[in-house]
């Protein structure tokens, strides 16, 4: 039953001609580790960020968009819809060579998009799977460029465990296999300290190229940034320009290349159909600044999963507002996908909603979220429910609407408060599990074999190679 109302929705939409012209084009620009105060729209002192602040006066600051506290359940919940520990229950992040990754069972945003005619790309670091079975190109993507995980997984003598200027390790180790850079599932070089220095150079370039060769259909393009992941590799043009060391220099030259996508986008003439997502895979480690959050990446605390994102539309986003209803990673796919004109399959559960009301600042227009869940790896560890944020570690309750900072515990003046966030975090038993995994936690993808794309030994994967 289930199929049938399914397609006979997706008939319904084909009636309205939702392949038409009246459909956007989606850029979804993901950074890496940024703080939430790292960029001038959000309170930067240190770092210009003149594109990013251009794109804040002309689109929508979303001030409480949350992600996870690292890298791999962040970008799961963004292509599946769904809470991390729904579709990629795992301890931490994923590494090279691991025989888990996302399962091909997963319907993805770019799947769904590309269902509707999208054309789609992946650019950037992909963080969800590194075998054949688990790389962008079998989620949805037409094409892929980019290092399918983040740029301090390889040895150390290539420099990922070091930045800029920084020594070499002395002594060469077994340690990780090296990065392999890959354009759909082909290995094109061995990536080095020096190649470092390119990644946004390289990225933008590949971006601007796509938006030129797409730009009389439709398409999805998810820009995925491995800068400003440690270690840190500004390009040349911008080493030691800014006042805030590599990292700094850093964020100027991901603010550039923000620029230049935006730049092609209204030289294009594309700006009144294409909706931007500029945002951050989690919060900033303690070389960023989070002010005025608490804590850093890989805790549930505001620091680590609270990050700054701006949303860009002209004629449809209001310009220079902002918004402080709760959104979230997971709810990318569902508002995609309607503003596609397509459905999202009811065969399974999705956690995610439709924000283009709050995107669009419709009068009225709340959270999809009565209640939100601060997961780090399996373990439930806060709810939130409308201001009032309770830690289940130790009781505390916080009021985030007068307390952003998390500083003042207010559990034993609200003591129904604490009793009813209790009782959100007890039902997720029946689902996801507070601990371990709940009976809602879908199977990962899994090899039997697996291999890194290159060896300890420097040799590329059979098949992988270029011919």
């Amino acid at each position: 039953m289930i199929r049938i109302l399914f397609l006979l929705a997706v008939l319904s939409c084909a009636t309205l001609n939702v392949f038409g012209a009246d459909r956007p084009n989606f850029v979804f620009i993901n950074i890496d580790d940024l703080g939430y105060a790292d960029i001038g729209p959000y309170g930067s002192k240190l770092n210009r960020t003149p594109n990013i602040d251009r794109m804040a006066a002309e689109g929508r600051k979303v001030t409480c968009h949350y992600a996870a506290p690292v890298c791999s359940p962040s970008r799961a919940s963004l292509m599946t819809g769904c809470y991390p520990k729904r579709t990629l229950a795992i301890p931490h992040v994923l590494f090279p060579g691991d025989a888990i990754g996302l399962s091909t069972n997963e319907h993805t945003v770019a799947g769904l998009l590309k269902a509707q005619g999208y054309v789609t790309m992946c650019i950037g670091k992909w963080h969800l799977g590194d075998q054949p079975e688990f790389l962008p190109t079998r989620h949805g993507f037409d094409h892929y460029f980019g290092l399918p995980y983040s740029n301090d997984m390889g040895p150390g003598e290539d420099g990922t465990k070091s930045s800029l200027g920084e020594p070499l390790p002395a002594k060469k180790g077994p340690g990780q296999p090296p990065l392999p850079w890959l354009r759909d599932e082909k290995v094109l070089q061995r990536v080095v300290a020096e190649d470092q220095t390119t990644l946004v150079k390289r990225y933008t370039e590949e971006a601007l190229k796509f938006l030129e060769a797409t730009r009389d259909r439709t398409f999805f393009l998810y820009l995925a940034h491995n800068a400003v992941h440690f270690p840190y590799y500004p390009g040349k043009d911008f080493q030691k320009k800014s006042q805030n060391g590599n990292y700094g220099d850093w964020v100027e030259e991901m603010d550039w290349s923000v620029g230049q996508v935006l730049d092609a986008i209204r030289k294009l003439g594309l700006s009144e159909k294409t909706l931007i997502i500029f945002t951050s895979d989690n919060g900033g480690t303690k070389r960023a600044v989070n002010a005025p959050l608490r804590d850093f990446k890989t805790t549930t605390w505001e620091g680590g999963m609270r990050v700054p994102t701006i949303a860009w539309w002209p004629g449809k986003i209001p310009a220079g507002t902002s918004t402080d209803e709760i959104t979230a990673m997971m709810d990318i796919l569902p508002t995609f996908v309607k503003l596609a004109g397509g459905v999202v399959p009811p065969d399974r559960k999705i956690d995610g909603g439709d924000i283009w009301p709050i995107l669009t600042g419709q009068p009225g227009a709340k959270s999809p979220h009565e209640s939100f869940l601060f997961y780090r790896g399996l373990k439930l560890e806060a709810v939130r429910s409308g201001p009032w944020k309770l830690r289940l570690v130790n009781g505390q309750l916080f009021n985030l609407e007068t307390d952003i900072g998390e500083s003042k515990d207010v559990a034993a003046e609200n003591p129904d408060v604490v009793k009813r966030l209790q009782a959100i975090a007890a039902a997720t038993d029946d689902d996801l599990g507070a601990d371990e995994y709940g009976p809602g936690v879908r199977p990962l993808g899994r090899v039997a074999v697996p291999q890194p794309l290159i060896g300890l030994d420097g040799k590329v994967r059979d098949g992988f190679g270029l011919p």
